[in-house]
């Protein structure tokens, strides 16, 4: 039973162009081709494991001592007061409405005003400390730098970079190199690892459109790989890092409160974004996959679902270039940026400052949007 619905699934039919079959692309010592192995795709899930040990260890003896020489503080907030029913309440649902707050004050026998007090200190004491958050943004800051000058380094000599049309051209006998295959391997490990972090991360705003991102992402990177699809996917990775690291850059240097250097980033970041995110990607990478692939192959199945995946990221970049540009209008009046770029910190968050005093610890911490 498992064994047909696994035959079924990956039905030659479905996932190959026409007149080919897995047998074709399986890659073996003997053939001229060295074809992309999808049992490759596990290297990754230990890989993360081994980029979140890396971040631990140069947020706690690279970062953080860093941030500290900025001044950045570390201070934990003020702890509330231990009542096992509130503290029962709070971890059932952090948001509390008034009619709640009514019901739990009747209970304690305590004031509605006196609830709210202890609710606003159990929340503030979850909330991630700015050292914690630049910690977070420069390791960030530091992957993409890596990863976008490799990905530059290695694809320079190929000619796909330069010419597009090259992604489909003899598709799918395309010959994968060593340095491609680290690419793939290091980026998709990057998003795992992202995916995996994200629930003890700084929680934002847009933290379901980041976790959607990060599965469409994983999806995009492993599908493009079992159909031998990693040239049009190593464009698509080179081409979103290099927005990101300006991004997480701004970001770092707001926390160490560098205002006029994270208004010049975020201006850079801005622009960056637009033109790669809103003009590069959808009118040379989408129009590329969605007219000139078809010119150029046959179509098949699995290829409209990777384009659709393709498709799916425009629609956050469009979501997030929205949340960019509220962000920029509100720097424009206020003479700075104000509040975190692309996305929002907690609900609990009530000011940037407010930060400098909450917990500095992200494994204790329970975030709530």
């Amino acid at each position: 039973m498992l064994r047909a619905l696994l035959d079924k699934f990956w039905d030659e039919d479905l996932w190959l162009p026409p007149n080919t079959t897995w047998e074709d692309i399986t890659p073996e010592p003997d053939k001229a081709v060295v074809y992309s192995d999808y049992r490759h795709l596990l290297y990754p899930i230990p890989l993360a494991l081994v980029l979140i040990v890396i971040r631990h260890a140069l947020e706690k003896y690279w970062y953080a001592p860093f941030g500290k020489s900025l001044g950045i503080k570390n201070t934990r907030s003020k702890k509330a007061p231990s009542n096992p029913t509130l503290e029962a309440a709070y971890i059932n649902c952090s948001k509390i409405k008034h009619k709640q707050i009514c019901a739990l004050a009747k209970q304690l026998d305590l004031s509605e005003r006196q609830v709210e007090r202890w609710w606003r200190l159990r929340r503030s004491q979850d909330k991630p400390s700015t050292l914690v958050k630049f910690c977070e943004n420069a390791w960030r800051c530091s992957f993409y730098i890596f990863n976008f000058s490799y990905g530059f380094f290695i694809l320079s000599d190929k000619e796909w970079l330069w010419d597009i049309d090259q992604c489909y051209i003899g598709y799918p006998h395309q010959g994968l190199t060593s340095d491609v295959w680290w690419y793939y391997m290091i980026s998709a490990a990057f998003y795992w690892s992202l995916t995996l972090s994200q629930f003890s991360d700084v929680r934002r705003k847009d933290f379901w459109q980041m976790f959607v991102h990060h599965l469409a992402t994983i999806a995009l990177l492993s599908f493009s790989w079992v159909c031998n699809l990693y040239r049009i996917g190593t464009l698509v990775l080179l081409l979103h890092d290099c927005a990101e690291i300006f991004l997480e850059a701004a970001k770092a240097s707001k926390y160490a409160n560098y205002q006029k250097l994270c208004d010049a980033i975020f201006t850079v970041f801005t622009i960056l974004w637009i033109v790669t995110r809103l003009g590069i990607y959808p009118f040379y990478i989408i129009w590329s996959t969605s007219i000139r692939a078809p010119m150029l192959l046959p179509m098949f199945p699995a290829y409209y679902f990777f384009n659709s995946l393709l498709c799916l990221l425009l629609v956050l970049h469009l979501v997030w270039t929205w949340l960019i540009l509220q962000v920029a209008y509100k720097a424009i009046n206020a003479g700075k940026i104000e509040g975190d770029i692309r996305s929002s910190s907690s609900d609990v968050s009530d000011s940037s400052h407010q930060s400098n005093h909450s917990t500095p610890n992200r494994y204790n911490s329970k975030k709530s949007t």
